[in-house]
């Protein structure tokens, strides 16, 4: 297959634990060290305060997905219990190391979250200010630890406002990725753009329509289309660690099918006035319990 018939995957790694930077972050750098493949590190740099989602197994949603993608044998008891008995560890104090090893081995550089679950639980109950202050003191602890401009942003859970859009703007982020949907868009004149992720991730698909892992990689390489825009998450704490030796077998079978994953800036076009304006609608997404941000002119109508 010739290189312009290759399609480009953008490959997102979302680390959102202490447990994931210090163990997922390491062995996935190995993985694409092996491979020659360059990705898109979003970090949590604050507290990991994971554990406190516990008290969301009340929530039958949340129950329901914890059982299905078998939560507590994928994340391990470190991370399910982080920060609820005990004070949750400064990521980025702690672990600078690791994300400097990841800037240092050419991989793009982003911020999640200071705090993930915070953002995750608060994100349209903190104010302005509050929102504010998250995103700068995750991105100050990350431009002290790699010495440069933080370029990207993901936000914790897919969950963004347009006050959050807003804040964006104070910081020299290139590009976001706080979304769901199928196109690079931006979501106001003037803004940064928006790269969404189009695939699903492996706790929403596992356990549903009859994907498990014998098949999961398929079910997601067959979702990857040639001439549209593909983007796929995966997280340290997952692929990383239990579902690391999947993962790299993804990598192998991706590549027999011309598929090359690269990092989320190189699908950006190069003049941003061909990005279409759209968006952000904060929906609820089947295999997720709440809301998360799609891209909202591709979200299609619910039928009952």
């Amino acid at each position: 297959m010739s290189s312009k018939d290759t399609i480009k995957v953008g490959l997102r790694i979302d680390v959102d634990t202490f447990r994931g930077t210090r163990v997922g972050v390491p062995k996935l750098l190995h993985i694409f060290q092996r491979y020659n493949i360059k990705s898109s590190f979003f970090f949590t740099v604050g507290p990991d305060n994971m554990g406190r989602h516990i008290w969301r197994l009340l929530r039958p949603a949340f129950l329901k997905k914890m059982l299905r993608s078998k939560a507590a044998s994928l994340y391990g008891w470190d991370i399910i219990f982080r920060g609820t008995f005990w004070p949750g560890p400064v990521i980025g104090k702690k672990l600078a190391s690791v994300i400097k090893d990841t800037d240092q081995a050419g991989h793009e550089i982003g911020l999640h979250a200071w705090d993930h679950h915070k953002w995750q639980m608060k994100t349209d109950s903190m104010s302005q200010a509050e929102l504010g202050n998250e995103i700068r003191k995750g991105y100050q602890l990350l431009e002290e630890i790699t010495g440069k401009d933080v370029q990207c942003s993901a936000v914790a859970g897919w969950r963004c406002t347009e006050t959050t859009l807003d804040e964006k703007e104070a910081f020299p982020f290139r590009y976001n990725s706080d979304c769901r949907g199928e196109s690079i868009f931006v979501p106001k004149p003037g803004m940064a753009p928006q790269i969404p992720v189009t695939l699903p991730t492996y706790d929403e698909l596992i356990g549903q329509d009859g994907v498990d892992e014998s098949n999961y990689n398929q079910a997601i390489l067959e979702r990857i289309k040639a001439d549209a825009l593909n983007v796929y998450t995966i997280h340290a704490e997952v692929e990383g660690i239990v579902c690391a030796e999947m993962f790299e077998q993804l990598i192998i079978s991706a590549k027999q099918q011309g598929i090359e994953f690269v990092p989320l800036c190189e699908l950006l076009d190069q003049d941003y006035v061909t990005w279409p304006q759209d968006s952000i609608l904060n929906i609820e997404m089947d295999g997720r319990e709440g809301w998360l941000s799609h891209q909202a002119s591709v979200v299609r109508p619910h039928t009952s």
